[in-house]
């Protein structure tokens, strides 16, 4: 028995959010539901900003890349959730973990740096309208775009990494609905006191700098909506910030409260973890789109034009 237990991990078991049946039956149609809106949601919204020339700007640019952020995200954990809501076989190999995770470290850094970028294309175009175009060139857009995304590449490699180098041989039994870094290392059966430093220093810099950063432009932009002397042009930039604020203390609080609070309960962090793995994938195209005039407009002009059509009733 001492030999067997010594022998190396090569799978786990999910406990879930919940055991009981009942509970579990509910929680899948739950989050079959908000993977379905997810998907459908971000897929639609990328189709119009694709389609429609009126939609060509930065600030669509980048509300693309989280779409494709939020989609990626939402099936690289969800799928897997709702199999084993009904399945009593909650297991999962040791290599399909490791590529959950990358894919999460990835995705979830990235949104971070996202965020932070669209918070400061906000704050250009408020702050700075008159200077906007010469500022926000597509050449800057792309190299914004390109570095969120090799930012979360670099944070994520370095959590994955120290996380799945640590021997695996005691429980197999993680306490969560997926595979995350914190969760894996209360099974690792070695010091793991270097790789929760490291998931810190990469949480510093990949979730607090970011939120810093937004902060500050939505300071930025709070002053300068002040002293608008139009209420409109203070109500239309209100309403536009407005839906990313809420994305952003959503995403980073969950994500703050999981990753830079080692001491917090399991469970709390468990529950928190849907708050940033589910739930902003899939409000992000409804805030964005409904709370969202333009969108709104593509979307009618969309319908009115593409269903008469298919029907026959006008000549396309």
């Amino acid at each position: 028995m001492r030999e067997a237990n010594q022998s190396q991990v090569t799978e786990f078991f999910l406990l879930g959010l919940s055991d009981d049946p009942l509970t579990q039956k509910l929680l899948f149609i739950l989050f079959l539901l908000v993977y379905l809106i997810t998907v459908l949601g971000n897929l639609l919204l990328m189709s119009l900003i694709w389609i429609d020339s009126q939609l060509h700007t930065p600030m669509y640019f980048f509300l693309c890349n989280l779409s494709l952020d939020d989609l990626c995200l939402s099936t690289n954990i969800v799928p897997q959730v709702l199999a084993h809501l009904l399945s009593r076989n909650k297991i999962i190999s040791f290599t399909r973990c490791a590529v959950q995770l990358l894919f999460f470290l990835i995705l979830g850094s990235t949104q971070c740096v996202l965020l932070s970028v669209m918070s400061y294309d906000r704050y250009v175009a408020i702050c700075k309208p008159l200077h906007y175009s010469n500022i926000m060139t597509w050449k800057v857009c792309v190299q914004l775009a390109a570095g969120s995304w090799t930012a979360g590449i670099f944070a994520s490699m370095m959590d994955a990494t120290f996380t799945l180098k640590l021997p695996y041989r005691g429980s197999n039994i993680i306490s969560h609905f997926f595979c995350e870094a914190p969760a894996m290392l209360d099974l690792a059966s070695a010091d793991t006191h270097t790789t929760e430093v490291v998931i810190f220093l990469m949480g510093v810099i990949i979730l607090l700098i970011p939120v810093s950063l937004v902060l500050v432009s939505y300071g930025h932009i709070i002053v300068t909506v002040v002293k608008m002397k139009s209420a409109a042009g203070r109500l239309k930039a209100f309403s536009t910030c407005g839906s990313h604020l809420i994305v952003v203390t959503l995403f980073y609080g969950s994500a703050t409260l999981t990753y830079m609070t080692p001491k917090s309960s399991k469970e709390l962090k468990k529950v928190m973890s849907v708050f940033y793995t589910m739930v902003p994938c899939m409000i992000n195209p409804i805030i964005y789109s409904l709370r969202n005039k333009d969108v709104k407009v593509v979307l009618r002009k969309a319908v009115t034009q593409n269903f008469p059509c298919r029907l026959g009733i006008i000549h396309c």
